[in-house]
């Protein structure tokens, strides 16, 4: 049985010649890098572009990579930035909780809900929504460390912040999912949170 080779010895791989072994680490890191370059783009399309723009940095810059943090936090960075400099030259549209779009594409979802009874699909599905509505920066801090698993500390250095700022932004962006859960479904977000 083959043993699977940690981020760093994949990294001193490529660093020496073995290029091809590049492949393996997107795969293994492709899936977060996306997720989290859809909760700023919005859209499929804008969070390939920005993931496959992030790898590209990444590859480019694997040398100046310091072994001081994990390769994953050092490789959200760069998501989060180039993801910041995707938005800042698209300027794409944010829209409103009560954009007549969103309450139309909301109500649909709460009548799927009520007409086929709640499950955990429907909370992860609810939640997800909810995420979506929130700024870049709020969406971000909830996706790196509920779905990332990253510390205060790994985020802080992914997003050029000290812990306790990251904790005190994680704090009001639970709130605000809060409320905009709260929107979504009203009475069954007691039983959620």
């Amino acid at each position: 049985m083959e043993q699977k080779l940690t981020d760093l010895a994949l990294i001193q791989n490529i660093l020496n010649g073995q290029t091809d072994q590049y492949a393996l680490l997107v795969k293994r890191h492709q899936r977060f890098v996306f997720t989290l370059a859809l909760r700023f783009a919005k859209n499929r399309e804008d969070a390939e572009e920005i993931a496959q723009d992030c790898f590209v940095k990444a590859y480019k810059a694997l040398g100046t990579f310091k072994q001081t943090a994990k390769f994953s936090t050092w490789l959200y960075t760069i998501t989060y930035t180039t993801a910041m400099t995707f938005l800042r030259k698209n300027r794409l549209d944010t829209s409103s909780i009560h954009d007549e779009g969103t309450f139309l594409q909301l109500e649909n979802h709460s009548s799927a809900f009520n007409a086929n009874g709640y499950d955990k699909q429907d909370s992860i599905a609810f939640l997800n929504i909810a995420i979506d509505e929130l700024l870049p920066d709020d969406a971000a801090i909830i996706t790196l460390f509920y779905k990332g698993e990253q510390s205060l500390e790994e985020i802080g250095a992914a997003l050029h912040m000290e812990p306790n700022t990251v904790k005190v932004k994680l704090h009001r962006a639970r709130q605000r999912l809060k409320e905009k859960l709260q929107y979504l479904l009203k009475d069954e977000v007691k039983e959620l949170l």
